[in-house]
């Protein structure tokens, strides 16, 4: 005769065994990835899962993946209401048994230190539940580094990413079978965001948000509008974050034009609607070509708990997909080495757009202003850069050559008493990317960097009709990034000139022979930084600027111009 509990039990699994389990029912609530070196718990690896429901749930049938597979929960396991269980490996099961209840599963997930994707599957495929940790989320650099589980926060917030993880607060590093360590109220108000948009195909659009979506409102085509194109006609959130999704556009993405795309009534699992961060930009990538993205800031020698950057321009008509581009240098021989994929999703950089890369996005920003989040790419793909000189290559998916700098400290400011934690900054994204005086220190005044937005040495030629003129009448070169030098810039009829350039004191002494006999392109100008010939700084006053110019068939022209230096106090 069977006991009153077995009957119960045997009615609970019945009823949750006819019921498929809902999305958030059951949450992983625990991650133990890193294990080494011990704190307190056993050195095994493990994941918890917490039933967040009213209702009893089976498991049997249930998977847990990650990117290389999942593994099956076999047997039937009933996990009561505000309730947890280990998932562990069955070689593991014994020494976490100690802590609560634990299942052993056959081809248990290996779990990354620094990060992966881990789902949970229903019986019928569903997604249940599923966390893209990384090991940012631990919020502490010595926690990071083993010993230690990441642990959710709120179990009734459980779409929400890594602001409702954190590490474990427990004496022995981890909480398995227990309730969280850091177990509190932390709802989600915050509104989705739109990441980025990709076109995939001629009609088919894939968005990027910050946080899982609701699926519902996320399948509602016409939440999606395309300018010149009108509204979606198909949407399909992806499994199992939902934080992507693929729309069908009404009609094709012209290669040749740049469109608008605005989300309206997507909300995340919160219910929070989507918000000011709603509409981005869209058009069709294409391989960039020579000169298409410039190299346009190079930081090389970082202060201390920095890191080294690259700024990219985009000056072409271009959209250009950066995971089509590598970084690279030069071996010993100059052959191209160490090529590098810049990124591994997509990511469109617009024509005009600047785009900082760094390994390390949270230690730019901590030195320098980022005005734009957005502007911000962390990559494993930087290239070595040497602090006193180096060579910094960018290439398309088929290796061709866009651009390329070979660096040198000397390209700095000359009264710079250090140049560490100062970036080189590029004039004029027109000019060629190995001109020396195409290059300037970024400017005091800017903090020493300029990442991802308009460098503060910033000038174009923007010439006017006459042959030869001054960019500013006074200057003074004191890196603030105000006139912190001269440009004489020339614009000519033809090719053929040469150009020879002295500059006079006030006494008509030569103090600095800028240039001599250099060939001059049609347009383009020569840079004085306000030294004299011997490097040494030039004192205050009125300097005469004498230029002569000539061809080889005899056409001759001087020009007398005179500027101001000044200095600050």
């Amino acid at each position: 005769m069977k006991s009153k509990l077995t009957v119960v039990l045997l009615v609970l699994q019945l009823s949750t065994s006819a019921q498929a389990i809902q999305r958030y029912q059951v949450v992983i609530d625990e991650i133990m990835a890193d294990p080494s070196p011990v704190v307190g718990l056993p050195p095994v690896e493990y994941i918890e899962l917490r039933n967040t429901s009213n209702q009893t749930v089976n498991l049997q049938g249930c998977r847990i993946g990650d990117g290389a597979g999942t593994a099956l929960i076999s047997n039937s396991y009933l996990l009561l209401p505000d309730s947890v269980v280990v998932l562990c490996s069955n070689s593991n099961t014994a020494v976490l048994s100690l802590f609560g209840h634990v299942i052993g599963i056959s081809n248990f997930p290996s779990l990354d230190n620094d990060g992966e994707l881990l789902y949970l599957l229903s019986p019928n495929g569903t997604s249940i539940h599923a966390v893209a940790y990384n090991s940012s989320w631990y919020a502490n650099t010595v926690k990071a580094l083993g010993g230690w589980s990441l642990e959710m926060i709120d179990v009734k917030n459980a779409c929400a990413g890594a602001g409702n993880w954190v590490a474990s607060k427990a004496a022995n590093g981890g909480t398995p079978g227990q309730v969280n360590s850091v177990n509190a109220v932390n709802k989600d108000a915050q509104p989705p965001a739109l990441l980025s948009v990709f076109v995939k195909d001629d009609t088919h659009v894939e968005l990027q948000f910050d946080e899982p979506l609701n699926s519902l409102s996320a399948a509602n085509a016409g939440n999606y509008n395309i300018s010149s194109i009108g509204k979606a006609i198909a949407a399909t959130p992806v499994s199992p974050l939902f934080i992507t999704v693929i729309i069908e556009t009404a009609a094709p993405v012209s290669p040749n034009q740049l469109y608008d795309i605005t989300v309206t009534a997507v909300s995340d699992c919160a219910g929070n609607s989507i918000g000011a961060h709603h509409s981005a930009r869209l058009g069709r990538a294409v391989n960039a070509g020579a000169n298409d993205i410039v190299i346009n800031e190079i930081l090389f020698n970082p202060w201390a708990g920095g890191t080294d950057y690259l700024e990219l321009y985009n000056r072409s008509s271009h959209v250009i997909d950066l995971s089509e581009c590598y970084t690279a240098t030069r071996n010993t021989t100059g052959a191209v080495s160490k090529a590098q994929q810049i990124s591994s999703s997509h990511r469109l950089l617009f024509p005009g757009d600047y785009v900082l890369v760094t390994d390390d996005i949270v230690a730019v920003s901590r030195q320098y202003l980022t005005k734009d989040r957005a502007a911000l790419l962390q990559t494993s793909a930087m290239p070595s850069m040497p602090d006193d000189k180096g060579d910094v290559l960018l290439l398309n998916a088929q290796g061709v050559l866009i651009d390329e700098v070979a660096y040198d400290a000397h390209w700095h400011f000359k009264l710079l008493n250090n140049d560490e934690g100062v970036a080189l900054e590029r004039i004029d994204y027109n000019q060629p990317s190995q001109l020396a005086m195409n290059w300037h220190s970024a400017a005091t005044s800017a903090g020493y960097g300029t990442p991802g937005y308009i460098n503060s040495q910033f000038h174009t030629d923007g010439l006017p009709q006459a042959a030869l003129s001054l960019s500013a009448p006074i200057f003074s070169p004191d890196n603030d990034g105000l006139d912190d030098f001269v440009s004489i810039q020339y614009q000519f009829p033809t090719q053929g000139y040469t150009c020879n350039i002295t500059i006079y004191d006030a006494s008509g002494r030569p103090v600095r022979l800028l240039t001599r006999n250099a060939i001059c392109s049609q347009q383009g100008y020569f840079r004085w930084d306000g030294l004299g010939d011997n490097a040494q700084p030039l004192p205050m006053g009125v300097y005469i600027v004498l230029s002569e110019v000539f061809t080889l068939q005899g056409n001759t022209k001087k020009f007398k111009q005179a500027l101001t230096l000044a200095r600050r106090f």
